[in-house]
């Protein structure tokens, strides 16, 4: 009876770290980690916060849709007077009231000047439209980032499979080794090329679980999991769209890539540049008011120790006539910058579509090497189970059953990697549309 309750304590206590310090495991698909890192992802903070810097600079252009107001004030000593006949042969001191002051206030308020306040923030409302396409096109970088890893994290859990599934036959053809150097059938060292061979899969399967482990703390820091999140990806490698065809990816990418979109908004930039720099041949048409007040009266004499004050309101037209020669040669250079838009949205396009086709065949090459590599991996297994067969038979040495065992791991590697490339391809080929 002691002894039993002596076992349930140790039990009680061997399972505490598993009860209080598990592991949380999380099964997610790609759809799901991209949506975590849209989120959580701080580079994404960062160019969130460009486009508000972008909307304060719309409101403060509107700003100068309001009159400008100035108060001033000066306080001064004033001198005495010293006057000097004109031909300097004599002077006198007029007496000065000694403190001065002045008070103003002054309002002006542009009335016309072809449209340039408009313009200005209508060129403020589409730099804002640049950083949301900005945003846009790092939120696909972001995305393709963060399921590039969880890519990676279900291919070496795929390979960890394969090595397993592998490590189990090599233990199996080990017990029957020894099964046959115990009966004097075979020497020593067939046994240690068995060991050999499940030692050198243990490493392998270490090396993979320390990279799942890194792959996955990484992972956990940008989608704002804890680190000790275990992330099992659970994404469905069928069902992908394959027969869709390169032309609806080409006009996918025409209508959705942010890049197309921000080179068409530079274009409209140029344009409402030229027509700010056109308002310079247009003369400034402004309203003003005043009111000030100062003190002493020097205008007359004596001077008077008082105040006199006064007020003025009007309009006043302007017009800068080396802007006829000038703004010519600033409209000038405006349309060599559109031109330069425009070359530049052709080249993104050009750009983009090379990438768009290269992803797409890329994809679709992916999807027939997945099919060959299936064939391999089934005609790998079909010989290493007639090797088997042989061997333990006695028709076969070790020597050709490792090298069945090498074909057999080899190509069920290379088709989990094929299937995780498949996935691969298929994002990658939404992201050159920019709809990732």
């Amino acid at each position: 009876m002691v002894k039993n309750i002596k076992i349930a304590i140790y039990l009680f206590i061997g399972l505490l770290p598993a009860l209080f310090f598990s592991q949380e495991i999380k099964q997610m698909t790609a759809e799901e980690v991209a949506q975590l890192a849209l989120q959580n992802h701080y580079q994404l903070k960062v160019s969130a916060q460009n486009i508000d810097i972008a909307k304060q600079q719309t409101e403060i252009t509107k700003l100068q849709k309001l009159p400008t107001i100035t108060a001033s004030t000066s306080q001064f000593y004033l001198g005495n007077v010293v006057a000097i006949d004109k031909d300097f042969s004599s002077s006198a001191t007029v007496q000065m009231p000694h403190y001065g002051s002045s008070y103003g206030v002054q309002a002006t308020q542009l009335i016309f000047k072809g449209g340039l306040i408009n313009k200005s923030i209508e060129l403020a409302g589409l730099r804002e439209q640049l950083s949301e396409l900005d945003l846009e096109k790092n939120k696909q970088d972001v995305k393709f980032l963060v399921i590039s890893n969880y890519l990676d994290i279900y291919k070496i859990i795929n390979q960890e499979k394969v090595l397993q599934n592998n490590k189990k036959l090599a233990q199996q053809r080990l017990k029957n080794v020894n099964d046959f150097y115990r009966q004097g059938m075979i020497t020593r060292n067939e046994v240690i090329r068995g060991e050999l061979a499940i030692k050198n899969l243990d490493q392998n399967i270490l090396t993979l679980s320390n990279n799942r482990k890194i792959l996955n703390y990484n992972l956990n820091t940008v989608l704002g999991l804890n680190y000790d999140t275990e992330i099992v990806p659970v994404e469905d490698i069928e069902n992908k769209e394959n027969g869709i065809g390169l032309d609806y990816y080409l006009d996918l990418s025409h209508s959705k890539n942010p890049q197309i979109k921000s080179a068409e908004t530079n274009i409209a930039v140029a344009d409402k540049n030229i027509e700010i720099i056109k308002t310079d041949k247009l003369p400034t048409l402004a309203g003003f008011g005043g009111y000030s007040l100062q003190r002493p009266i020097t205008t007359r004499n004596p001077v008077l120790d008082m105040y006199s004050s006064g007020w003025q309101g009007g309009v006043s037209l302007t017009y800068n006539i080396d802007n006829l020669y000038k703004t010519k040669e600033r409209v000038k250079l405006g349309e060599i910058q559109k031109n330069q838009a425009g070359d530049a949205k052709t080249l993104v396009q050009q750009n983009l579509d090379m990438a768009v086709n290269a992803a797409y065949t890329k994809y679709q090459e992916a999807i027939q090497q997945a099919d060959i590599l299936n064939d391999a991996k089934n005609l790998a297994d079909e010989n290493y189970k007639i090797t088997e067969a042989k061997y333990l038979n006695q028709l076969a040495v070790q020597a050709e059953m490792i090298d069945a065992q090498n074909q057999k791991l080899q190509s069920e590697l290379d088709f989990a990697n094929a299937e995780i490339n498949v996935l691969y391809q298929y994002y990658n080929l939404l992201k050159s549309t920019g709809t990732l």
